[in-house]
């Protein structure tokens, strides 16, 4: 089993890295609502998402519904529960929204790279 984003967040602040958030006129686009469908994508229900990350089925939920209304259309599908529960998938919205942001967030660490290397030397003791 992989690490956490809160254990990748340290280890990734021990070696330096760059936190992405795009601020768009509509609302912005970080890290925690992007780990939040990538997670949704990945245990297939919003409940169980929110738990993997922490927050709650309530919190999890505002969040994918910020980001339906920042985006115009659903980044997730979900089906309501029942006698075997529900479940949520991400929509080809939310796969482009997640394909996006990693790609520009990869593009800013290859341009920051060299500048963040020379800050993280200064600040040893």
């Amino acid at each position: 089993m992989g690490a956490t984003p809160k254990q990748r967040g340290t280890d990734r602040v021990a070696t330096g890295a760059l936190s992405l958030r795009i601020d768009l006129p509509e609302g912005r686009i970080g890290p925690g609502k992007i780990d939040l469908l990538e997670a949704i994508d990945r245990e297939g229900s919003i409940s169980a998402a929110g738990r993997a990350l922490g927050m709650s089925y309530k919190r999890a939920w505002d969040l994918v519904d910020a980001l339906n209304k920042l985006i115009g259309e659903p980044v997730v599908a979900a089906s309501t529960g029942g006698y075997r529960g529900g479940g949520a998938t991400l929509t080809d919205a939310g796969r482009n929204l997640v394909a996006d942001y990693r790609a520009i967030e990869r593009a800013a660490h290859r341009a920051a790279e060299p500048r963040l290397a020379a800050l993280l030397k200064r600040t040893r003791g």
